[in-house]
């Protein structure tokens, strides 16, 4: 499933207008009736106050159908003008004159009546936002700002549907700029958008869900437009290793994993054990002598390398030690508790001029060792994947936080192009790019991964897809997708507060169990 900006559904509402045929008058009752059966489906009781507040454009067009398809099947709605009449234009002004022709109840609050309306939301059972829309730019003027904000003290405790996306909530970026619909679900046309997975966006949509309207899909490649895609149950299923009846631990290949020191032990235990959980035939662990036997009593199931180090940290010699073995492994994942030391960049340098074109994972403090030296990056020859949090992209390129928090999506593919490796920028709602300018979002995940080690875990499935044979872009795929609904999963039994490292990588094995 593809996701949205507003110009790429304006060329499609216009192609589908112009080309196919399909007027917009069409395509807007469409719209208001499906968020009708929406309604219809989810009904709290058998004859409930719909109170429908509708604005002057498409959106409020949409309203206006929405209003008399309720009626039609029996229902009480009552539809709120929260603009002068006089604003309405285009398609939404003919379904306001049929509104209008059928002597259908309007409430106009052009003279900003806000104790009748605070009286009629009071009463609603469903409050259904037909404000805005996805054209909102900036900040949300008076006095639909206060209209909204009376709105949003129901969020919780009353249906709040918005048509489209949540009134205020930009549809390109997701930033709210002053209020917006605090939405109970989302009923959005044709694709999500854009806004429901960036910035403010996630934390207004409420449940989403996307309906048909008649503009065909296939306009993507009519029109060659390169949009975003979601993925998805079905997406993750075809994107993982095959593993035949026949294989052995040879077939699903042998991972190794670089990582730890004398402050941080437990970074690359639960890295080697993602990976063994999640199919790798063979996992090597290379950890700094002094850790070795904790790393061995807490993953037996590791091959065991212990390698030189000094003052808690690997040593030069360490990468003498390694590099007459790096040709066994299928991938390598590098950084897990490494921590950052002194030589440390020097280090790394001369561990990327050992290695061959095997698969690479780059997590936590590698990704802060090769931040001035990511010629290394561009120039080697096999593939490699970077895992950072938003902290660690920020220091990739020395920006702040919030600057890499506000542009997620755009940061993310030209960083993955410049360098030519698959990003995987995590955060909530986790953002994959490849070399070649694809961009995936992963729509789950939330604060159950909000733990230290989640992200050491993620880093151990993707390198175990791709021991296992996967291509980077389905490795990173398949990892956040399950790796996200494993958290989401255990949360349910274990709290929200209560996910830890160990009970993700239980979690894992059990969304392999189901998705496949």
């Amino acid at each position: 499933m593809y996701i949205a900006s507003q110009k790429e559904m304006q060329l499609m509402d216009q192609y589908t207008m112009e080309k196919i045929g399909l007027p917009g008058v069409v395509l807007m009752e469409n719209a208001g009736t499906q968020v009708v059966n929406e309604i219809i489906a989810d009904l709290p009781n058998q004859n409930p106050r719909v109170l429908i507040l509708a604005g002057s454009g498409n959106n409020g067009g949409d309203g206006f159908v929405i209003a008399r398809r309720l009626f039609d099947l029996g229902l009480d709605p009552l539809l709120c003008l929260l603009v002068n009449p006089n604003r309405i234009k285009g398609d939404a002004k003919v379904h306001f004159e049929v509104y209008q022709n059928r002597g259908l109840p309007i409430f106009y609050f052009q003279d900003r009546k806000f104790e009748k309306l605070q009286s009629l939301l009071d009463h609603a059972d469903i409050i259904v936002d037909a404000i805005l829309g996805t054209g909102v730019k900036g900040r949300v003027k008076e006095p639909v700002d206060q209209v909204i904000t009376s709105v949003n003290g129901f969020a919780g405790k009353k249906m709040i549907i918005s048509v489209d996306i949540p009134s205020g909530v930009s549809s390109d970026d997701g930033k709210v700029e002053g209020v917006a619909i605090q939405a109970t679900k989302t009923i959005s046309f044709v694709f999500p958008k854009r806004g429901f997975f960036l910035n403010d966006g996630p934390n207004y949509i409420g449940e989403w869900k996307v309906v048909d309207i008649s503009v065909p899909s296939s306009i993507v490649k009519d029109l060659d437009l390169k949009m975003p895609q979601l993925i998805t149950d079905s997406f993750v299923k075809s994107s993982l290793p095959i593993r035949p009846p026949s294989g052995h631990k040879g077939t699903f290949g042998h991972v190794l994993v670089i990582g730890g020191s004398r402050s941080y032990v437990g970074a690359p235990i639960f890295t080697a054990k993602a990976a063994f959980n999640s199919g790798a035939g063979l996992i090597t662990l290379a950890v700094p002598e002094s850790i070795y036997p904790i790393a061995a009593s807490q993953s037996p199931e590791s091959l065991l390398l212990p390698l030189a180090e000094k003052n808690g940290h690997f040593s030069e010699t360490a990468i003498s030690e390694l590099s007459e073995r790096l040709h066994q492994f299928d991938s390598i994942a590098i950084g897990p508790g490494i921590s950052r030391f002194s030589g440390g960049e020097q280090w790394i340098k001369l561990l990327f001029q050992s290695l061959g074109q095997q698969s690479i994972v780059i997590d936590a403090d590698a990704l802060y060792l090769l931040r001035n030296h990511m010629d290394i990056i561009r120039e080697y020859k096999g593939n490699i994947v970077f895992t950072p949090h938003p902290g660690e992209m920020a220091t990739l390129l020395n920006m702040t936080v919030r600057e890499v928090e506000e542009r997620r999506l755009e940061i993310a593919e030209n960083f993955a192009k410049d360098h030519k490796i698959y990003l995987l920028l995590k955060g909530h709602r986790s953002i994959i790019a490849t070399p070649n300018g694809d961009v995936f979002i992963n729509p789950h995940g939330h604060d159950a991964l909000g733990k230290g080690g989640s992200g050491d875990v993620l880093t151990g499935m993707v390198a175990s897809f791709l021991a296992q044979g996967a291509t980077p872009r389905n490795a990173v795929i398949s990892a956040t997708y399950l790796h996200a609904r494993a958290g989401e999963e255990k949360a349910t039994t274990l709290s929200h507060y209560g996910v830890t490292p160990f009970d993700l990588i239980e979690g894992v094995r059990e969304q392999l169990n189901i998705i496949l």
